[in-house]
């Protein structure tokens, strides 16, 4: 049995303002969401095997220096997340509007972007490697394998950070299985040579950070070769297009809005880590554990979130608001269903992941006492996650800053008057509050969103 078209698609195409490619369906929703929730699937898979390899060593200074090397590239890396989700929401307006230059010259400025940022922290790594390890002190044991690590991993930063608008790319043309096989590549790569270098040839965390390297720059280059079909014209290197002012502007202004909207959700993280250590070893120890859940969370619903962005997106660029409608109500509600099993799944068997996360007692009956909020967490986070998604497909990314800020300010409210009253009940509570404030504040800039798509 086919699924039926929306009375307000059918009307779309009457009207001569629809074509195939927009009508979203369920089946169109999942083929863009499972292949982004498989892939995220892996993620923990490589982190486990670059711990466990390294663990053969037997000694502590290699898996220290590993673990805290991959922290702070990933966070200077991080920095420049934005270009995944800020390419995502123009080159799917592009598509939307049958603009088929600016598609080919958005993978290009991208290209610029991540290749120019990468390039800049090889040449600085020095004084950013210093200044790391002054925020994130280490024994000059671990520093000095972690500076080791670092040294080699820099070196495939513009490949790392390119993929961020490779990505981007392909997600706003709802080519998500390329996605997957890029992450599986990768992931896989590098999980053979952490087993051939480090076990077999004994190359230690060198082994590890070369590993990763080659990994990083091979899943750039399979990234380009899914991106082919934009190279195969001219479009691509028309240099007046490419760097067209206006358009640089309007990349840059998005890109900024999600950068300091970022900024802010990693500061309530941050903060909330900080706050936790003050609660003792064993509170901060149960807080980590249970942030795992989030994690897992996040892994279920970036799929949907990221469907959200290229249908949202491709009815913004076509300026058809009721299939910008259908698409927001169609990929939230599968949302919906997942942070559903989440929550049911966190009550049946959290006490067990959690048991499976750390082998302390002491730990496991802290991370039990606050588990319920992350049971919670789920539905109480769902709006703001997909809603994410929606107003990204948008690029209505002052919308998502200044709703960001507002949430921000909230949360820290909330923390000086409850953290000293309930301890670390009032921590969780607050990081609860932020993700309701997130998601009823984009909400109510909703009808908006919908108002400025004018046909």
């Amino acid at each position: 049995m086919t699924e039926a078209i929306p009375k307000e698609e059918i009307n779309a195409f009457a009207r001569g303002k629809a074509s195939a490619r927009d009508v979203i369906t369920h089946r169109r929703v999942l083929h863009i969401a499972i292949p982004i929730v498989v892939s995220n699937a892996t993620v923990p898979i490589l982190g486990a095997v670059d711990t466990g390899v390294v663990g053969q060593l037997g000694m502590a200074a290699p898996i220290g220096a590993v673990g805290i090397g991959a922290i702070i590239l990933s966070a200077l890396y991080w920095v420049f997340g934005f270009l995944r989700m800020g390419t995502v929401g123009l080159t799917a307006q592009a598509a939307g509007n049958n603009d088929d230059a600016e598609v080919a010259a958005l993978l290009t400025r991208g290209l610029l972007i991540g290749s120019l940022a990468g390039l800049a922290l090889i040449l600085l790594q020095v004084p950013l490697f210093w200044a790391s390890f002054r925020v994130s002190p280490a024994s000059s044991e671990v520093e000095g394998l972690a500076r080791t690590y670092m040294g080699i991993r820099v070196w495939s930063a513009p490949a790392a950070i390119a993929i961020y608008a490779i990505t981007g790319w392909l997600i706003a043309q709802e080519r998500t299985r390329a996605v997957l096989v890029i992450q599986i590549w990768m992931n896989g790569m590098n999980i053979l040579l952490d087993l051939w270098f480090v076990l077999g040839l004994g190359w230690g965390v060198e082994g590890v950070a070369l590993a990763t390297f080659l990994a990083e720059w091979t899943g750039a280059a399979l990234g380009l070769w899914f991106c082919r079909a934009a190279f195969a014209g001219p479009a691509w290197r028309d240099w007046v297009q490419v760097f067209d002012r206006p358009r640089w502007i309007n990349m840059m202004r998005v890109n900024g809005d999600i950068l300091i909207r970022s900024l802010l959700l990693q500061a309530i993280f941050v903060s909330f880590l900080f706050l936790g250590s003050g609660l003792g070893d064993i509170t901060l120890a149960a807080n980590q554990v249970l942030l795992q859940f989030l994690m897992i969370t996040a892994f279920a619903l970036d799929g949907f979130a990221f469907a959200a962005e290229a249908l949202v997106g491709r009815a913004m660029g076509a300026r058809q608001r009721d299939i910008l409608r259908r698409s927001a109500v169609l990929t939230s509600g599968w949302g919906v269903v997942a942070c559903v099993l989440m929550t049911i799944a966190f009550a049946w068997g959290g006490g067990a992941i959690i048991d499976l996360m750390t082998t302390s007692f002491s730990v496991r009956a802290e991370a039990r006492v606050f588990l319920p909020y992350m049971i919670a967490a789920p539905l109480l986070g769902c709006a703001s996650w997909m809603l994410d998604g929606v107003f990204i497909g948008a690029t209505r990314s002052r919308d998502m800053r200044n709703m960001m800020a507002m949430s921000f300010v909230i949360y820290v409210a909330s923390v000086i008057v409850l953290l000293p009253w309930l301890g670390n009940h009032g921590l969780w509570i607050s990081l609860l509050v932020s993700f309701v404030a997130r998601g009823i504040t984009l909400g109510l800039r909703y009808p908006a969103l919908e108002r400025s798509v004018v046909a």
